[in-house]
C-alpha cells in the first residue's frame, strides 16, 4: 500500500490529520498511524476517504496513478 499517497491527498487539500480523523471517526494519533503504515487502514475508511476526496481506492493505496473515480454504483 502506498501510504504517501494518503498523506499527498490530504496536504493537497490543505488538511490536516485531525480533519480527516474526524471524517473518519478516528483520533489523530490513528490516522497518524494509518498515513506512515503503522496499521493498515480498514476498508470501510478507504471507502469514506475514497468517496471525501473524491477519487478511487485504487488510487488512494497506489494501484493505479489514475485520480479520477470509476463510475459509482447505482442503487
Amino acid at each position: 500500500m502506498d501510504v504517501q499517497r494518503l498523506k499527498e491527498i490530504r496536504q493537497d487539500k490543505d488538511l490536516y490529520q485531525k480533519d480527516i480523523a474526524k471524517i473518519l471517526n478516528t483520533s489523530q494519533k490513528q490516522y497518524s498511524l494509518y498515513e506512515t503504515g503503522m496499521r493498515l487502514i480498514p476498508i470501510d475508511k478507504l471507502e469514506k476517504l475514497a468517496k471525501y476526496y473524491d477519487t478511487s481506492i485504487d488510487y488512494l493505496i497506489g494501484l493505479t496513478n489514475e485520480r479520477k473515480p470509476y463510475p459509482r454504483i447505482k442503487k
